[in-house]
């Protein structure tokens, strides 16, 4: 008998250079972020409010899927269709608060109780849940999980809905503005670093990060900042060349701080993307870190110095 002959398996496709990894973060970017934007400025009031709504309700349940994925993967215990359903609660019900459905029209402190009112129910549900839990012994562990994974996505997420439905100007711009703003700054940090980057910032969390990359962050969202600010006008609300300095200052470095919040994240349980929905990019996670800690630094500045 002739011995059986095994097939060796394919080669592994060749590692994308770093210009092919920016192209695809930059096309996968543009893309999602013209069709939020589109939504988001249509005329039809009605059609802008729910789909404003619909992609805020898919990004923090996809989000929230995700953090809870990587919390089992860890070996942890957490609440995740409880979690899920409390994030997809809050974003909902904030903005059938905020966006005057109700025909509530108050000032943001008051929209910001009402999100408190829910946190509060959601904490009480989580501790009656663990009440009747015959399985579960891990009840602080399992509660603080789930409310950690609530907090960190959409509760910071639903701070774009406090700004988009700021009651004194027109919001719009200013979720328009921020992104833009937060997406130069890992635009800016990802070339410099790649092309000069040498001194790493925190190697034993994120590798890639330098601090090339960090100053190229700094200098190209503020330059984006000052841009926008000149070109959009009046329909940035009281915005000046100063405000738009400061604000580049503080959106990038938020920027840099989210990324590697979630990069601490992902290296604790051994991931490089914590998804694959987007080519070049990775998961919800990976496409909203920057914007999570951002959102809640631009709404307080347009609240407290902006409009105060």
């Amino acid at each position: 008998m002739s011995p059986q002959t095994t097939t060796p398996p394919p080669p592994p496709p060749p590692a994308l250079s770093k210009g092919q990894v920016f192209l695809r973060r930059l096309f996968s970017s543009v893309v999602l972020w013209t069709v939020v934007l589109c939504a988001v400025f249509s005329k039809n009031k009605f059609l802008a409010d729910y789909a404003f709504l619909s992609i805020m309700l898919i990004l923090g349940a996809t989000g929230l899927i995700e953090f809870y994925g990587m919390v089992e993967k860890r070996g942890l215990i957490c609440f995740r269709d409880w979690g899920v359903f409390g994030g997809v609660l809050l974003i909902g019900s904030s903005f059938f608060y905020l966006s005057g459905v109700l025909g509530i029209k108050s000032a943001p402190a008051k929209a910001n109780d009402w999100e408190t009112c829910i946190l509060i129910l959601f904490v009480l549900g989580l501790c009656l849940k663990q009440f009747v839990s015959k399985t579960n012994t891990a009840g602080i562990l399992a509660i603080s999980t789930t409310l950690f994974g609530l907090m960190y996505v959409p509760w910071l997420l639903n701070f774009i809905q406090k700004i988009n439905f700021f009651p004194t100007i027109d919001g719009r711009f200013y979720v328009f503005y921020f992104i833009v703003v937060t997406k130069f700054s890992d635009i800016g940090a990802y070339l410099v670093g790649s092309l000069i980057g040498k001194h790493k910032m925190i190697p034993r969390i994120s590798p890639g990060k330098t601090w090339e990359g960090f100053g190229g962050a700094i200098v190209l969202s503020t330059l984006a900042s000052v841009a926008f600010a000149m070109f959009a006008n009046e329909k940035l609300a009281r915005m000046t060349l100063p405000h738009a300095v400061i604000l580049g200052l503080i959106l990038s470095s938020g920027a840099v701080v989210g990324d590697l919040i979630e990069s601490l994240f992902k290296r604790e349980v051994g991931m490089k993307d914590s998804g694959k929905m987007f080519p070049g990019i990775g998961g919800i996670l990976d496409l909203l870190d920057s914007l999570l800690f951002n959102a809640p630094l631009m709404y307080l500045y347009l609240r407290h110095v902006l409009t105060r």
